[in-house]
């Protein structure tokens, strides 16, 4: 489609030019978690922000925020076989997937006469060739269910897929901060997952229906599947890629994961961590540590990283860490953070903060979907 037939085709659909895309991080351009995971078995969100990896038993994998990617775009992500499972047990099971909250898909008017539909547009390469998987799965229905077949049909090239998925005049999205829809792409998985059909309309949760095209990533060592330029967007007809500035789209991250410093640029050793206090006694710094924007919801807890050494509190002099800091009265908007130290001649009331003594420092909030 030409520019000119592209902008026709919005303004007469009136569909906005810009917020179309629906994903976050699309262009995989934020990795505040770090840029790569070697050596991993296991779930999680392992480089890139707001892309999860669901991983049953199938194999050991090196996760990268790669800087290979298709013209007009300067990262992907990469998922690299290390060990192999050439015969996956019946319930194993690789899949990337995005889950999108419910309230940012209130345009869809899914449950009503007027229900649009969505395309799914993205970049793929892989190593192998033949059919694949992807699905939407909608979370307050049970996880109903629509999935279809897309194929690479080049190996170690850049290809763009174009999925349009059908509107649901019967299912209602809650209008909440909880997630209305798990996009999907599996790599790999045994055969409770592909004995079923694609499903061209919203049915039923059938696991059997979500793998159905295996394209066996995993199968030998050194297979591997990158992905980038994800978009979905209101209506039957792809546009091309809404590119955010990064400032843009690392906002938008905040709101589900907060780390503070970022790995790829942030606080260095004996640098501050953003947050004051005050001395709660003698040896220990208490803080409030307000988020950059308001989380999706009150994170459960704090991660953090190095050891007590790598953390001080700073009065008139520092004083290291006894143990790695804790956190308390968690809220959207902020959590308070406590740091005991070894310390002499701290006074209580006395203002402080929180200085990181290595570059192993860190603090991070989770309210991932």
């Amino acid at each position: 489609m030409s520019k000119a037939a592209e902008l026709a085709a919005l303004i007469g659909s009136q569909t906005a030019l810009s917020n179309r895309n629906l994903i976050i991080n699309g262009a995989m351009q934020v990795a505040q978690r770090g840029t790569q995971v070697t050596g991993s078995t296991g779930d999680g969100y392992k480089t890139v922000d707001r892309f999860n990896v669901s991983n049953s038993s199938l194999g050991t994998w090196t996760f990268d925020q790669d800087t290979n990617a298709p013209n007009g775009f300067s990262n992907s992500f990469k998922v690299t076989c290390t060990t192999a499972d050439a015969s996956p047990a019946a319930s194993d099971k690789l899949l990337i997937m995005q889950r999108i909250e419910a309230q940012n898909l209130q345009l869809l008017g899914y449950g009503t006469s007027g229900a649009q539909s969505i395309t799914l547009s993205f970049y793929v390469k892989s190593n192998k060739t033949g059919n694949a998987s992807v699905n939407l799965l909608q979370h307050d229905n049970s996880n109903k269910l629509v999935g279809f077949q897309y194929s690479i049909s080049s190996a170690n090239t850049w290809e763009r897929k174009i999925i349009t998925f059908p509107a649901d005049t019967s299912g209602v999205i809650n209008n909440d901060n909880g997630y209305g829809f798990q996009l999907e792409w599996f790599l790999n998985s045994g055969s409770n997952f592909t004995g079923g059909s694609h499903r061209s309309t919203w049915t039923a949760f059938d696991n059997t229906d979500r793998n159905v095209s295996n394209l066996g990533i995993g199968g030998a060592v050194s297979d591997y599947f990158q992905i980038t330029g994800v978009q979905l967007e209101l209506g039957e007809q792809d546009t091309a890629f809404e590119h955010r500035s990064f400032g843009d789209e690392y906002q938008r991250c905040l709101r589900y994961y907060y780390r503070t410093p970022a790995p790829n640029g942030g606080l260095a050793a004996n640098e501050p961590f953003p947050c004051v206090g005050n001395m709660d006694g003698s040896t220990t710094g208490a803080y409030m540590l307000q988020f950059p924007i308001p989380m999706r919801a009150a994170p459960s807890a704090i991660e953090q990283s190095g050891t007590a050494s790598d953390y001080s509190i700073r009065v008139t002099s520092d004083a290291n860490g006894t143990s790695v800091p804790t956190a308390s009265g968690f809220t959207a908007e902020s959590a308070l953070i406590n740091l005991v130290s070894s310390g002499a001649g701290f006074t209580s009331g006395d203002a402080c903060f929180m200085r990181a003594e290595s570059t192993d420092a860190f603090l991070a909030f989770s309210a991932e979907l």
